[in-house]
């Protein structure tokens, strides 16, 4: 063989071996990128052809795939939309979110606990399918809470979030306004960018899961943090007198702009039974009683309830804040839930289902258990503590304290004949000019055995600035979730 021969054939050998090299690269190494590439349409256009499986609350599906006869064979569908597409969120070509996304794995088939689904398919030249996913909802409360946010006067933003105290377990969770997931998985695609900005362009941010998403000042349902860290002092218990008075300057301020009034509530003068603070959701009380037990410990006491932490994994939560290194006026105001203290819905129900149940604070969940597509129950969730946020003598004081209030204060509109309701109202100052003040409700229920904590949220409503109350909008909401609980 001659030179120029013999050159050519390395040459060839050479570029077979970098084929060689390149197509092992591809098929083994990058494999899982590639396939997990939002520009691999391809891969897109296989996952949305095929069976995901369903997402329950009971019996019925609130989200679906239903055979068709165009290119992708199966539509995703969503028979209760409005009720439900903060919780499933959408499938759509472009993309997932919500459980869709969260649950992916599952409902695609793709999950390691489906892998003998997948054998079988394949063995049997089926075509693969999706394992169903079953959420903890109680679809009485879930209408009841979107039912009481709906018929307030429009337009409304708010949440309502429920759980059971005992577990976690979510049973209802609500976002206003919300939004047709049916239109953005839709197989005409021209339709669903349109659809996509239009609600990415709305003011009201309904694709916006409030319950979770949104973190607004708390306001006197924050007080519940406040009288949990006084209590667990030593130094106070539910008979006790605290600081009353019609007015409370902070410290290291002077002038209007440093104090703090209960703009007309009956608080008394010099010190009053806590249960009249309560009652009457006294500003001075709790602003004072923040300042004395400090802000280290508030601090302490509100982290023990969830604040600055992840809990939530099925849904994108955000952080709830209580601030740190904070000084005495900012301690006073934190005492109240304004200054920089942020909670979302979720968070201030877990504050109540804390105190319901003897001061273990559950971490919350939403899906219950998966199952193949055989319905055979292949995982099921198991109670998790997140933290004990206060001692159990500590529970029975507050939950004294708070069904006072329900009977004698504030939080009147949850009375439900016959059952022993804990509850506080809260009306929190925006903050910000021409917005009106956040509608805020806690409760659990029955006080001494809770079977629900509710937590109601109302952002905003077509209501009078002035007429912008926790316990005349929010309460009735939140009996009406505790009763649908209560009479399953």
């Amino acid at each position: 063989m001659n030179k120029p021969i013999r050159t050519i054939s390395i040459f060839c050998m050479l570029l077979f071996l970098a084929l060689l090299l390149n197509v092992s690269y591809l098929q083994y190494v990058k494999a899982g990128e590639l396939a997990e590439d939002p520009n691999n349409r391809r891969v897109v256009a296989a996952a949305f052809s095929q069976e995901r499986g369903p997402i329950l609350v009971g019996r019925q599906p609130i989200a679906q795939s239903v055979k068709t006869d165009d290119q992708y064979e199966f539509q995703r569908e969503y028979p209760l939309p409005f009720l439900y597409a903060p919780l499933t969120g959408a499938f759509t070509y472009f993309t997932q979110t919500g459980l869709e996304r969260s649950q992916n794995p599952v409902l695609s088939g793709e999950d390691s606990r489906l892998f003998v689904t997948r054998v079988i398919d394949m063995l049997s030249n089926d075509p693969p399918k999706g394992g169903s996913v079953q959420l903890t909802i109680n679809a009485a409360a879930q209408q009841a809470a979107y039912d009481g946010l709906s018929s307030l006067p429009g337009p409304v933003e708010g949440a309502v979030v429920a759980l059971e105290p005992s577990t976690g377990k979510v049973l209802a969770m609500v976002s206003l306004p919300s939004y047709d997931p049916n239109r953005l998985a839709s197989h005409r695609f021209g339709e669903v960018v349109k659809a996509q900005r239009e609600l990415e362009d709305l003011d009201s941010e309904p694709l916006i899961n409030r319950a979770v998403g949104m973190r607004l000042p708390p306001g006197s349902t924050f007080k519940l943090v406040t009288a949990a860290a006084a209590i667990e002092s030593g130094n106070y218990d539910a008979s006790s007198l605290v600081p009353g008075g019609s007015s409370y300057q902070l410290p290291l301020t002077s002038g209007e702009s440093g104090r703090i009034d209960n703009e007309g509530r009956a608080c008394g003068s010099g010190r009053i039974p806590f249960a009249q603070a309560m009652e009457n959701s006294c500003n001075t009380t709790f602003a004072a009683l923040a300042v004395e037990v400090g802000a280290d410990a508030m601090l302490e006491r509100a982290e023990r309830f969830g604040f600055n932490s992840q809990y939530f994994e099925e849904l994108r939560q955000v952080t709830s804040v209580f601030p740190e290194d904070m000084d005495a006026a900012q301690t006073g105001q934190s005492g109240i839930g304004q200054f920089e203290v942020s909670a979302t819905p979720l968070q201030m129900a877990m504050v109540a289902a804390g105190i319901g149940n003897g001061g273990s604070v559950m971490k919350p969940y939403l899906v219950d258990s998966i199952s193949s597509p055989s319905l055979q129950v292949l995982d099921k969730a198991d109670p998790e503590e997140l933290s004990q946020a206060v001692s159990s003598t500590t529970a029975k004081e507050l939950t004294d304290l708070l069904v006072s209030t329900v009977d004698n204060g504030t939080a009147s509109a949850a009375a439900i004949p016959g059952v022993k309701v804990a509850g506080k109202t809260g009306t929190a100052q925006s903050g910000i000019d021409d917005v009106p003040p956040y509608a805020w409700f806690t409760s659990f229920a029955p006080a001494d055995d809770p079977q629900v904590a509710v937590a109601v949220m109302i952002q905003k409503a077509g209501i009078a600035r002035g007429e912008i109350a926790g316990g005349r909008l929010a309460g009735p909401i939140a009996k009406a979730v505790m009763e649908a609980v209560m009479t399953r």
